[in-house]
């Protein structure tokens, strides 16, 4: 059985899907989420968002995602970052997914990845969840539902998540696979039910895409100024540094949380929603954030929620640290409309520093700026992962190394180019720890992060210094923040531990940067 509105001349039969026990196409939210009740995927909650539970896996499986390695794109292919996969292993993997699937339901959603009309790629997701259907339709971007009667998909991307892989078979690492074609344009995904990954998969597919036609996509926020779209920046920063909470800001208009492309023509949102993490989510410090948790048709992941009342426990992470909460742009009262911005006029590389060294903020020079970006750094803390007992740095190129299907040195030329060519101001921004390492110390606070933000975006910053250890700039002094806070030094009771702990962090960068001076020279030598 069919329903839901598709192009008659691109149903999924027509791509190999056959013996489906029925097919929803581009179900709307009320209907999605009555599919997930009636499948016992989630629970109702407050407001009439969607509790779901993702079992087993609470994030991504970084380690299961293989690119099928096709002579045409292998010389462009980061396989340091990216698993080989044979051809063959992939066909059989994709049959084997599709015999699965007969007899079963699957739900259908055509979107579009990106803002602009120019670069914005048809995406068919299929899948056998309603509420991956849901968390997709929020987190893509709907086009009109007439629209729909001539959507012919660029990329396809299959989950399912009850289909276990066989390594010997499927050629891949475990029973969770995440498997990408660049010649056949789909994306395979089973044995597991986190949502996320199907997101990364688009990124990953956009990463791939969007340089060979010179635009730069960026695992970064944005937002501009209000009624000023040339007024725009943008926020780099791994998981956990605060690009949804920082770009969220209500005084600017928000384009997006997680997933933009800089072109010619300025700033594209590949996305339509936000992806926000939400343990110790706060209605005081992240007042839109919040009230999304009770809207309905978000798609709440992994939270604990009263018996009784479905009322959130924002502080429970008996399932996960990785608490989420997945809605539509529109949710946030200051999104902007078109996804689109002029030239940023501002790039912030957000870092959660958990060895207390470095300050609040930094102006960045051009050439620092493509240091870090290359470096990516943040640091996990004690408690976060098992074996973790003491801060721990990463460094993730590009502050994204899990979805870059090509080398990071492309995007950084790509970075470069923009940076030189429209005259961006670059900064760096500490959200991590303070007045020492993760458990002396404390946590920078936000309204502290805000105020030097604010500062930096709007001009309103005078004199500064050059830091001792990263040769980088910091103001001196910024309103309604304590001078002292912006001198990281001053904040250790005991300085010389600082100059010791700063001198290690430097070592840590230069280890983790040689890595590119090194590989560099190999490939001038093998050219």
């Amino acid at each position: 059985m069919q329903t839901g509105r598709v192009n008659p001349r691109h149903p999924v039969e027509s791509q190999g899907f056959a013996g489906l026990a029925g097919v929803a196409y581009n179900l709307p939210e009320p209907l999605l989420v009555e599919a997930a009740l009636r499948a016992g995927e989630g629970r109702m909650g407050q407001g009439g968002a969607l509790l779901v539970e993702t079992g087993r896996f609470t994030g991504r499986s970084p380690k299961d995602k293989h690119v099928v390695r096709r002579a045409a794109s292998q010389p462009e292919v980061w396989w340091e970052q990216n698993a080989p996969m044979a051809p063959d292993a992939f066909w059989r993997l994709r049959a084997d997914m599709a015999a699965h699937l007969r007899g079963r339901s699957a739900q259908v959603q055509d979107l579009w990845a990106g803002a602009d009309p120019l670069l914005r790629l048809n995406v068919r997701a299929v899948t056998e969840r309603a509420w991956h259907a849901l968390f997709l339709r929020h987190l893509l971007r709907r086009p009109p539902r007439e629209a729909l009667d001539a959507f012919v998909p660029d990329w396809t991307v299959v989950n399912v998540p009850s289909f276990k892989a066989d390594p010997a078979r499927h050629g891949c690492r475990s029973e969770t696979c995440i498997a990408l074609d660049l010649e056949a344009r789909e994306v395979l995904i089973c044995g597991t039910d986190y949502a996320g990954e199907n997101k990364k998969a688009v990124f990953t597919v956009m990463n791939w895409l969007l340089p060979a036609r010179g635009v730069l996509p960026m695992h970064c926020s944005a937002n501009h100024a209000p009624g000023d779209p040339s007024d725009a920046a943008v926020f780099f920063g791994l998981s956990g540094t605060g690009k949804t909470t920082l770009s969220s800001d209500p005084s600017r208009t928000l384009v997006g949380d997680d997933e933009h492309a800089w072109s010619d023509r300025g700033l594209m949102n590949v996305e339509g929603g936000c992806y926000a993490k939400t343990l110790r989510l706060s209605p005081e410090a992240e007042p839109a954030i919040h009230a999304t948790t009770t809207r309905f048709g978000t798609v709440v992941e992994n939270m604990g929620a009263c018996p009784e009342t479905r009322a959130l426990d924002f502080a429970d992470d008996s399932r996960t640290e990785n608490t989420r909460c997945a809605y539509p742009l529109e949710a946030i009262p200051n999104a902007s409309p078109t996804g689109l911005a002029g030239h940023p006029r501002h790039v912030v590389m957000l870092t959660c520093d958990a060895f207390g060294v470095l300050p609040p903020l930094a102006r960045l020079t051009p050439a620092q700026a493509m240091y870090h970006f290359l470096s990516g750094f943040t640091a996990k803390v004690a408690g976060t992962e098992r074996g973790v007992t003491e801060p721990t740095p990463t460094f993730s190129p590009c502050f994204g190394a899990p979805f870059l299907p090509r080398r990071p040195e492309a995007y950084g030329a790509l970075l470069k180019d923009r940076i030189a060519r429209h005259g961006a101001t670059c900064w760096l921004v500490n959200t991590g720890w303070t007045g020492g390492a993760f458990g002396t110390g404390s946590r920078m606070p936000i309204a502290a992060t805000r105020a030097v933000l604010a500062a930096a975006l709007s001009g309103g910053l005078g004199r500064f210094r050059r830091d001792p250890h990263f040769g980088f700039e910091v103001p001196l002094e910024v309103p309604g923040v304590a001078p002292r806070l912006l001198d990281p030094r001053a904040t250790w009771s005991d300085a010389a531990a600082y100059d010791a702990e700063a001198r290690r962090l430097v070592g840590m960068f230069a280890e983790n940067f040689a890595r590119f001076e090194t590989e560099e020279a190999r490939e001038a030598a093998l050219a």
